[in-house]
């Protein structure tokens, strides 16, 4: 077995070099004056209405795209200043089931609707008096070539990006929350110009501060809900009801043998995991790792409230003592404990306003275990407010969530149930449960997330079963051994794991969940929506070392401008060719926008890894994915084919070579060097991804199971790079020292 490498050099990095041009229509399309005069009768409509209901201080339009459609193909012309108007984004299938579409609802002030309107009427009056009501692609290539002459006060590109808009856009409408709300829920309403407790009274609501979260996120009362149901509808982005029964285990323990007499040594400086449950039973035998802190305040707690939380943090602290066959390598940790639920269910508006103070207050803790979730599925076309908050933190602080995905009662008869609020987090590590035939568990719920993200990520052992064998060993008090099975008792054996590399190796969080995920997907070219990328290994040696045949390294950065890339990573060349399959991870932790509906992370690191060639005197990637969508010349890529084929805007990227027995070795070109390029795209206009960190762990299987692990540490070192073989001893050694408290005389 080889040691992992860290692999350190200075990144390249250069601006765009990308260069306006006109806008253009697709190949063989066309716009007609009949689908002008249509737009234009939708928004004089939607201006009447507003005119009359004048309350939010301005309008609310939703625009219904032809299809999912890439951020250069939504309206620029239309509605003034549509970038900065967008308060939301979901799909919906269109009228004939056969696709999916993009449909945005911007906030905008009647005089942006007139404009439009105005805007409209003006071309609709050239392309009908001038191409006789029908204006094609070839049309607008020639006045792009040509001088711009109308009697119209309209310039050229104004008019050539109106015909544009238009073609991508359905139609415009105002959309309603349909649906009855009948229970105390968590509303969000879509951002306006007013004051939110202004707004609100101007509908008979009137509310304190401590029922608002970041302006638009409302703890509401069902009275209160129907009359901004009755009266503004088209107000409410979306909903969760509040107090969400937790979807604990349903199953019932099963105690064993007395741990009361149990020994364990006491804590010396282990790293620290933080937790967020229900109450932690301070009598149990391991108490003196777990430092607790209640959260609950004046909320009544019984006994059976702790069971759950000192169940998980028995796991944490202890997990192998009473699990052997999952015995992981990684020590023990210390826990800090935030009660912050009851079994009966938890507020997550309270949890909500708990979160990032805690977080502050905790620095040194990087890693953190919810175990907690609903029981409701999550929403097709929104995060959930806690998720959202999860995805905010980890974007700010350098932190990574481990968070349990759901169980699915046994009440529940949906087969496919969708996983529950926060396991929609984007940036967290969720964590499904197997049994231990690494089979999917019976109370697995499924991905993905806004139809399009893996959730989730990853599977590890959780129980399941009717025999005690088939369940995972917990402490959840002081009355001995209980087994128990859920995702709550997997999520905990993953956070140990990045605990360690975090800690112990000192990887960063971004490396740290790219190397979980490339061990669990290994060589399989699948990702379930009930497993994620994989089982993760048990034992930590499995995750930081690799087979002779195979090497392994990872490789961390910041991107600060368009293109960030290194052509200099040699891959062992033999007779010509690379004898390597590939495999390669990126992950990183981007600011997410929850106005932004399904349109959700704000930054994409556009992935390439390969062999580096040159053509034409151009250096380039020939990505082992084949990902083109950055390369010169035309590309027709469709949004749709670009999020599934290569991830686009995924904070996860995992691309591999397929394994079959006609795989051939590779052509080396340019000494064989192999290359990295990432390039950064925003969705606003804000750059959010500026000094954003990656991780990216590449695997490389000799195809021939020739060892060739000195042959590449050489290479490396010869060509430039910083080389660290990662040893678990010395790391854990370098740890405990730096941990010391020095004494001076």
């Amino acid at each position: 077995m080889h040691n992992i490498l860290r692999l350190k050099k200075t990144f390249q990095s250069k601006k765009s070099s990308f260069h306006p041009v006109f806008p253009s229509l697709p190949t063989n399309s066309f716009v007609e004056s009949r689908h002008l005069k249509k737009l234009i009768r939708q928004l004089e409509d939607i201006l009447a209405y507003w005119k009359t209901d004048t309350r939010i201080g301005g309008a609310l339009v939703s625009v219904r795209y032809t299809r999912i459609v890439a951020k250069s193909n939504r309206i620029r012309a239309l509605l003034v200043n549509p970038t900065k108007s967008i308060r939301g984004a979901r799909f919906e299938q269109t009228e004939d089931k056969s696709k999916y579409r993009h449909v945005f609802t911007h906030f905008v002030s009647l005089e942006d609707i007139e404009k439009t309107i105005f805007l409209l009427q003006t071309v609709d009056k050239i392309v009908s008096e001038q191409y006789q009501g029908k204006i094609s692609d070839k049309d607008i290539e020639q006045i792009n070539k040509t001088e711009w002459r109308t009697t119209t006060q309209i310039s050229k590109s104004n008019f050539v990006q109106t015909i544009r808009d238009a073609y991508y856009v359905e139609r415009f409408d105002i959309d309603r929350m349909k649906k009855d709300i009948y229970e105390e829920s968590v509303i969000t309403i879509y951002r306006t110009n007013k004051d939110t407790k202004q707004l609100l009274s101007d509908f008979g609501i009137n509310i304190y501060d401590d029922r608002i979260i970041n302006g638009t996120t409302l703890r509401l009362f069902p009275a209160e809900i129907k009359k901004l149901q009755d009266q503004a509808s088209y107000l409410i982005a979306m909903s969760v009801t509040d107090f969400n029964k937790i979807s604990f285990e349903d199953i019932e323990a099963e105690i064993g043998e007395s741990q009361r007499d149990e020994i364990i040594p006491k804590p010396y400086r282990e790293p620290i995991i933080g937790v967020f449950d229900t109450p932690f039973n301070e009598s149990v035998y391991f108490n003196e790792w777990v430092e607790y802190h209640n959260m609950l305040g004046e909320i009544p707690v019984r006994d059976e409230d702790y069971r759950h939380g000192t169940a998980v943090s028995s796991i944490l602290v202890d997990g192998p003592k009473g699990n052997p066959s999952l015995d992981d390598g990684c020590g023990r940790f210390r826990v800090r404990h935030f009660g912050v639920a009851t079994k009966r269910g938890f507020s997550a508006f309270t949890l909500l306003r708990q979160l990032e103070q805690v977080i502050a207050e905790n620095t040194d803790i990087k890693v953190w275990n919810l175990s907690l979730g609903s029981v409701l599925e999550i929403n097709d076309n929104f995060i959930s407010p806690v998720a959202a908050e999860l995805d905010r933190l980890q974007n700010e602080y350098d932190v990574v969530f481990v968070v349990a995905g759901t169980n699915r009662p046994k009440s529940e008869t949906k087969k496919n149930m969708r996983i529950g609020s926060p396991a929609d987090s984007l940036n967290s590590i969720v964590v499904n449960s197997v049994d231990f035939k690494v089979k999917p568990a019976s109370y697995t719920r499924v991905g993905p997330v806004l139809s399009f993200f893996h959730k989730p990520d990853l599977s590890y052992y959780g129980g399941d079963g009717n025999k005690i064998s088939d369940k995972i060993c917990v402490c959840s008090d002081n009355m001995g051994a209980s087994y128990e099975a859920g995702t709550s008792f997997a999520a905990p054996w993953i956070a140990r794991k990045l605990a360690y590399l975090i800690y112990i190796v000192g990887i960063n969080r971004e490396a740290a969940k790219a190397l979980l995920i490339d061990s669990a997907a290994g060589w399989k070219n699948e990702i379930s929506n009930r497993t994620g990328y994989g089982v993760v290994p048990c034992h930590i040696g499995d995750i930081i070392k690799t087979k002779n045949d195979e090497i392994r390294f990872f490789i961390t950065g910041n991107i600060n401008e368009y293109e960030t890339y290194d052509y200099s990573l040699p891959v062992p060349v033999v007779k010509g060719k690379h004898p390597f399959f590939a495999r390669a991870t990126l992950v990183y932790f981007p600011c997410c926008n929850r106005d932004q509906g399904v349109d959700y992370t704000c930054t994409e690191m556009d992935f390439k890894f390969g062999r580096v060639t040159q053509t034409n005197g151009k250096i380039q990637i020939k990505d082992i994915k084949r990902n083109r969508q950055a390369d010169e010349g035309l590309q027709v890529i469709y949004e749709q084919d670009a999020r599934n084929d290569y991830r686009k805007w995924d904070n996860v990227k995992h691309f591999l070579d397929k394994i079959t027995p006609r795989t051939r070795e590779r052509q080396a070109y340019n000494a064989g060097m192999w290359g990295i390029n990432i390039k950064m795209k925003e969705r606003t206009d804000e750059k959010k991804g500026v000094g954003l960190a990656f991780g990216i762990v590449v695997t490389l299987k000799e195809m021939h199971q020739v060892d060739r692990y000195d042959d590449f540490l050489k290479l490396c070192q010869s060509n430039g790079w910083f080389v660290q073989s990662i040893d678990a001893k010395a790391s854990l050694d370098i740890y405990l020292r730096q941990e010391e408290n020095i004494q001076f005389e």
